[in-house]
């Protein structure tokens, strides 16, 4: 005789109390043992034809944690994008390299990253939007999935704007260090490094860094300063890199280039300012007279009321 029971001989609630258990316990197992996979696999080997994508995917393993552990959805997704959003990649993949992200995202996988960051919080959504409106909070939810990948998208641009402008707001003073460095005899590797030391950690000696970085791999000065105006793709830096690399072409010194930039700079900087300055008073136009409407009513609403209701009786 059996002392435990059966799975048959148990009742309906039990079994499908044992059974959901067991289905969620496996899923769990599973989750871990994936999570473990991911965390202790190693670098992909390289292979003859597509060594260097795969040097760029093991560096981007290394660097992002969430592609790691969803790089084969992030890069079903980026095929997507390639078709879908063919015309968007171009503007992406400058953003990605203005905002500094590491230079091993390809636009198309950044941007099914966000997508699936979205995508992932469909559950939440779901949730909370069928609790408010009960079946018909299903559009909503979808709706909000949309919308976070929007915001997401969105949050990368402002990103690489922020960086930008602090990039610009800190380059006079560099183009400045440099200037005196080169004048008391330093050369220009030498200031150029000097420089990056001294804004240390910020946008600014980041970008330079790069500019050093590439030269110490064989780039000319030219090409340096052209990656980095590549990179940032803003007027005004293209602006000074393009009369950098004139003078660079033409022989003029660096030092007194330097100088120029810093000073055209900092008279941009001044209008910019000025131009905020003028704007600010147009934009407080509306405020100021939704103000003073709100202050005659303030006044005048007790006799206003008091006429209503207590003028017209008499």
């Amino acid at each position: 005789m059996a002392i435990y029971p059966t799975f048959a001989e148990l009742s309906p609630d039990l079994a499908l109390d044992v059974g959901a258990s067991t289905a969620v316990g496996l899923a769990v197992a599973m989750a871990v043992w994936w999570l473990w996979g991911v965390l202790r696999s190693e670098d992909l080997q390289q292979g003859i034809e597509w060594r260097y994508d795969v040097s760029r995917i093991n560096e981007l393993r290394r660097t992002d944690l969430f592609y790691r552990l969803f790089q084969p959805a992030i890069q079903l997704v980026a095929r997507g994008n390639r078709r879908l959003f063919a015309d968007s990649l171009p503007a992406i993949g400058r953003e990605i390299q203005a905002a500094g992200l590491p230079r091993f995202w390809l636009a198309e996988e950044h941007l099914g990253k966000l997508q699936l960051i979205a995508l992932f919080l469909t559950p939440a959504f779901v949730y909370v939007f069928l609790d408010w409106f009960g079946p018909g909070g299903l559009l909503p939810a979808m709706l909000s999935v949309v919308a976070t990948a929007w915001l997401l998208r969105r949050r990368l641009a402002h990103r690489a704007r922020w960086r930008l402008r602090q990039i610009k707001r800190r380059m006079p003073f560099l183009l400045d260090l440099l200037t005196l460095l080169m004048e008391a005899g330093s050369t220009f590797l030498g200031a150029m490094r000097q420089a990056v030391r001294e804004f240390e950690g910020h946008p600014v000696a980041q970008e330079f860094g790069r500019v050093l970085a590439d030269m110490s791999l064989g780039k000319t000065r030219s090409e340096a300063f052209a990656a980095l105006r590549d990179r940032l793709a803003d007027d005004e830096i293209t602006s000074i890199i393009g009369s950098i690399l004139q003078g660079e072409s033409l022989g003029t010194p660096l030092a007194g280039v330097f100088r120029t930039q810093a000073d055209v700079l900092r008279v941009k900087r001044t209008q910019r300012a000025e131009l905020i300055a003028g704007e600010a008073g147009v934009n407080m136009l509306l405020p100021a007279v939704l103000v003073m409407v709100a202050t005659v009513l303030i006044i005048l609403g007790p006799f206003l009321l008091n006429y209503l209701y207590f003028g017209l009786s008499l």
